[in-house]
């Protein structure tokens, strides 16, 4: 498994917003954003009506939400599922900027098209191996808080 690196103490800490209803997946990508390049504080969501009132900063729980610099969507979830977040994320003025990952265990043609369709920046399918969803989470991170210039 990848180690944990020291980020440089003038590090922007980034926020991501996690969406995922499988426990095992969410605690692994946690650890994963928790120990890689990027300073990360890491916001989990269970559903996609939960990811919409997170984004809304809607209820008790979620009204001092902050705006995630980056979405790891899972596509298959209960009440409201990846792709229907994608959308309403995309037709919201306030929210389309924010940079959209779906990160899901389908590697089926018509899912990865149509999460396309919709706006996903990036269409990932997640490793098996454990080690190999660490380098993925990590890659991920290098990329969108290194390399790319993100909107304020």
């Amino acid at each position: 498994m990848t180690q944990p690196t020291t980020p440089p103490k003038d590090a922007k800490t980034f926020t991501v917003l996690l969406v995922e209803d499988d426990p095992a997946d969410a605690n692994l990508a946690k650890r994963a954003l928790k120990q890689g390049p990027v300073p990360c504080e890491v916001h989990l969501v269970r559903d996609g009506v939960e990811a919409m009132e997170f984004l809304h900063r809607q209820g008790e729980r979620f009204a001092a939400a902050p705006r995630p610099n980056l979405v790891l969507l899972d596509l298959n979830m209960p009440r409201k599922d990846g792709r229907e977040v994608l959308s309403e994320i995309r037709a919201d003025e306030a929210l389309k900027t924010i940079p959209v990952v779906v990160l899901t265990t389908s590697d089926v043609e018509r899912d990865i098209e149509a999460s396309y369709m919709r706006g996903a920046n990036s269409f990932l399918t997640k490793p098996m191996d454990v080690e190999d969803f660490f380098t993925l989470i990590h890659t991920v991170q290098h990329y969108w808080f290194d390399i790319v210039t993100l909107p304020k």
